[in-house]
C-alpha cells in the first residue's frame, strides 16, 4: 500500500486525483473486485508522468466524443426521461455556458444538484458518480486553475477563494471497483 502523500501544490493534488481515477478506471474496465498491483502501477506511472510533464491529462475533446456516443441520457443516473442541460460548474459559481461545461441531466438530478459543486453533490448523495463525469470534472478543474494561475498555489490557499468548485470535495480516494461504473448507463458488477 502506498504511503500518504503530501501535496505541495494544487497541480499535484489534481494530478493525484486524476491518477487515482485512472487506477479505478482500469479496474472497472477489467471487472476487478478489488485493486491490484497492475492498478497501483498505472496510478504511480501516471502521477509521476503528469508531475514531470512526460504525460498529459487527456483533452476534453475525448469526453465530448463519449458524450456524443452515449446519446441523450442523464450523465449522473442514466435516465432518458425529462432531460435538460446541466452546468457541471454552476453558472452562479462562475461556470461557463459552453459545451465543455454542459452535460445532459434528468430533471430529478438537475434539481437535486442545483447550484452545488458537482463533487459536493456527490458527497451529499453518498454515491460515487460515473467515472467519466468525474474525469470531465477534473479536467475542468485543471483548466480553470491553469487559466487563473492557481496550479502552483498551495491547496489551502484555494479554500478562501470563490471558485466554481470546492477543492475539499475533489476525490483522492475511490471506492472498490465493484462499486463504480464508467458511464451512467452501465450496471454495477
Amino acid at each position: 500500500m502506498a504511503k500518504a502523500l503530501k501535496y505541495e501544490t494544487v497541480k499535484e493534488f489534481i494530478f493525484w486525483s486524476y491518477a487515482n481515477l485512472a487506477m479505478a478506471h482500469t479496474a472497472v474496465e477489467r471487472n476487478q473486485e478489488k485493486y491490484g498491483t497492475f492498478n497501483y502501477i498505472i496510478r504511480a506511472k501516471l502521477y509521476k508522468g503528469l508531475k514531470d510533464e512526460t504525460m498529459n491529462m487527456r483533452t476534453i475533446f475525448d469526453d465530448e466524443k463519449i458524450k456524443l456516443q452515449t446519446g441523450q441520457i442523464c450523465n449522473y443516473c442514466g435516465s432518458k426521461e425529462k432531460l435538460a442541460l446541466d452546468h457541471i460548474f454552476p453558472q452562479k459559481m462562475g461556470g461557463k455556458d459552453d459545451a465543455e461545461n454542459l452535460v445532459f441531466a434528468c430533471r430529478s438530478c438537475n434539481s437535486s444538484k442545483g447550484k452545488k459543486c458537482l463533487m459536493e453533490w456527490m458527497n451529499f448523495n453518498g454515491e460515487f458518480l460515473p467515472l467519466m463525469i468525474i474525469r470531465r470534472y477534473l479536467k475542468l478543474v485543471f483548466q480553470y486553475c491553469k487559466e487563473n494561475g492557481l496550479l502552483d498555489k498551495r491547496i489551502d490557499e484555494l479554500k478562501s477563494l470563490e471558485l466554481p468548485f470546492k477543492v475539499e470535495f475533489i476525490p483522492t480516494k475511490y471506492p472498490k471497483p465493484k462499486e463504480l461504473k464508467l458511464h451512467s448507463n452501465q450496471k454495477l458488477i
